[in-house]
């Protein structure tokens, strides 16, 4: 649960620790300015302890259509909470000018206040990033419903408006990320975008506990099921799923949003530790890494796809056999196997890893050592461009599908209860949508996080190495 967010949440420190250490802040031995970014963390702590008493003692809630406004509600008073938060840390923490060291360039002079802005644009990038995605997934909203609505003609058009969906969903987001960029590396080079990135995670406590409240819900409506409570335990605990379901796709949002902030940083720590002025994308060696590098989601994404294709259909195989040789399975007579289908599952997210593992952690090293620097930068950028493109349109499509199921199935409107109810043709289309979407928006989509910063991750711990060995088959042309 959440663990690509405690990823970039470790990686974004270390870009800024690492960036900050070649600035005057190393070189001066200021060690309060140094521990600037593990001093944001630790005020996004306090702030997301406050925000919590927001929902729990400030506001009763009474009411079932209450509990989705009170989580969305927790995410605009931590951002605003930690606002004030960082100006504290800021004007305390950082002397009032210093210097970064830029690429091969002149030094820049960066005030505190440029500081402050940087991780204020990353946190509010943050939270439109994680409103776009709710728009877009959450059944409350036109888009969702259009797809719902879709469904009256089949499986196709609803795979179709979907698809589209997804695409549509990348827009603002990206227009968020390019904005964030553009300031924090304005105001203070490559050390102002790490910080951005710790901005936009510094709530991720609300984040994650708002994340993580659709399957504690859930599971808590399956507990109350399997012990035959009364069905209004069952209503209230889907009446918390529910509003689970649409806060669960912010995460996922933060996540994505923060993982790009994340790799362009660590680009950045790579590319001063590579000891290069600069990447010339008119270059053939790097243009080669580019377009090799916007490849790599892809060939990721294909991987992580198929092997929950593969494990699905063992796993249908299995059931299909249990029915036919277990004798009183279909009238509750016997109980099932379990045991070989839990077996069927965690065998396969063990082995189906191995390979997009293998792809993430070797293709770095491959490139580094027999194309050089150079390459490996265009590389870098190449898969942090095209996957992060596609992890917000895969992680959208799925919710939207998800959600789109799950209003045909509630027919709390005139048009859901017009699509029927379940088992009806609309229903069937928009399970077809659902189990299409499963993979995308659980496996392909939040595991591409993993891959962008991974890789940049990997690049900065040997970037010395290729600097002084790499480029061998360059060397000998």
């Amino acid at each position: 649960m959440g663990s690509d967010l405690f990823g970039s949440f470790a990686e974004s420190s270390c870009a800024a620790l690492v960036v900050a250490s070649i600035s005057s802040f190393g070189t001066s031995h200021d060690f309060t300015a140094m521990c600037f970014p593990l001093l944001i963390s630790s005020m996004g702590i306090v702030v997301c302890l406050i925000t919590t008493l927001f929902a729990t003692d400030f506001y009763e809630i009474k009411e079932v259509n209450q509990i989705e406004p009170a989580l969305k509600r927790q995410l605009i008073i931590s951002t605003a909470l930690m606002t004030l938060g960082i100006l504290l840390v800021c004007f305390l923490a950082l002397p009032s000018s210093f210097t970064i060291y830029n690429l091969g360039s002149t030094p820049k002079v960066v005030k505190w206040w440029h500081l402050f802005f940087c991780v204020a644009v990353g946190l509010w990038a943050g939270l439109i990033i994680g409103y776009t995605t709710e728009y877009f997934t959450s059944n409350a909203y036109s888009p969702v419903q259009d797809v719902a609505d879709s469904c009256r003609t089949g499986a196709a058009t609803n795979i179709i408006f979907g698809l589209a969906l997804g695409y549509k969903s990348v827009i603002i987001p990206i227009f968020a990320i390019a904005v964030a960029i553009y300031v924090s590396f304005a105001l203070a080079v490559f050390y102002g975008i790490a910080v951005a990135a710790l901005g936009m995670l510094s709530t991720i406590a609300t984040g994650l506990a708002i994340d993580a409240y659709g399957p504690i819900s859930d599971n808590a409506g399956g507990i109350a099921e399997m012990a035959g409570m009364s069905h209004h335990i069952r209503e209230r605990t889907d009446a918390l799923d529910a509003a689970g379901n649409t806060t669960a796709a912010i995460g996922k949002g933060f996540a994505i949003g923060s993982a790009a902030l994340v790799s362009l940083a660590l680009f950045g720590a790579y590319v001063s530790r590579a000891s290069l002025t600069s990447v010339d994308v008119l270059s053939a060696k790097v243009f080669i890494g580019l377009i090799v590098g916007a490849m790599l989601p892809y060939w990721f994404s294909a991987m992580t796809m198929k092997s929950v294709g593969k494990a699905a259909l063992s796993m249908v195989e299995e059931v299909r056999r249990q029915f036919n040789t277990i004798p009183g399975l279909m009238e509750g007579i016997n109980n099932p196997d379990y045991a070989t289908c839990v077996k069927i599952s965690t065998d396969a997210s063990i082995k189906e890893m191995i390979p997009p593992g293998a792809l993430v952690m070797v293709t770095p090293l491959v490139v580094g050592i027999l194309f050089g620097v150079e390459t490996l930068a265009g590389l870098l950028a190449g898969a942090l461009v095209s996957g992060v493109q596609i992890a917000i349109s895969a992680s959208n499509t799925g919710g939207a599908w998800d959600n789109a199921k799950k209003y045909i199935e509630a027919g709390a409107s005139e048009h859901a209860r017009s699509l029927g109810p379940k088992g009806s043709d609309a229903h069937k289309a928009a399970v077809i949508g659902d189990t299409v979407g499963d993979p995308l928006k659980d496996t392909s989509g939040p595991s591409l996080n993993i891959l962008i910063k991974l890789m940049a991750v990997e690049s900065l711990v040997f970037a010395p190495f290729f600097a002084a060995h790499g480029g061998l088959l360059f060397k000998i042309g």
